[in-house]
């Protein structure tokens, strides 16, 4: 049984700051990539950012330059810092990894319940 425990949202005011976290648990053999997708209502479910084991990054053109992620191998956890917030950030965050819980087999993915971020103008 793989977990995907997320921390971190919240309500904050346009051009603050937040830091999202999100700790994998459970059963794993090998991580190899985490990351945060995001879904406003009415939305598709999108890409924010993705991290992999070997620290390459990508994210989404709206975030580039506001956003960061990192992320502890050791400790299986991926962080978001999201800085210069706008109201359109406003949804939920998911945090996403594809790993796998044995040798063999092909790696799945997996995600957390989700946590609220919510930016007023």
């Amino acid at each position: 049984q793989v977990q995907l425990v997320e921390s971190g949202g919240g309500l904050v005011q346009a051009g603050g700051s937040l830091r999202l976290s999100c700790a994998a648990s459970g059963s794993i053999f090998s991580i190899y990539a985490m990351g945060w997708y995001r879904q406003a209502p009415g939305k598709q479910r999108e890409s924010v950012a993705v991290i992999t084991s070997g620290g390459s990054t990508t994210y989404a053109d709206s975030v580039k330059g506001r956003f960061t992620i990192s992320r502890d191998n050791a400790k299986n956890t991926v962080y978001l810092q999201m800085n210069s917030l706008k109201p359109e950030d406003t949804a939920v965050y998911y945090c996403y990894a594809r790993l796998k819980i044995k040798y063999f087999g092909d790696p799945q993915d997996y995600w957390g319940q989700g946590t609220q971020v919510t930016v007023s103008s």
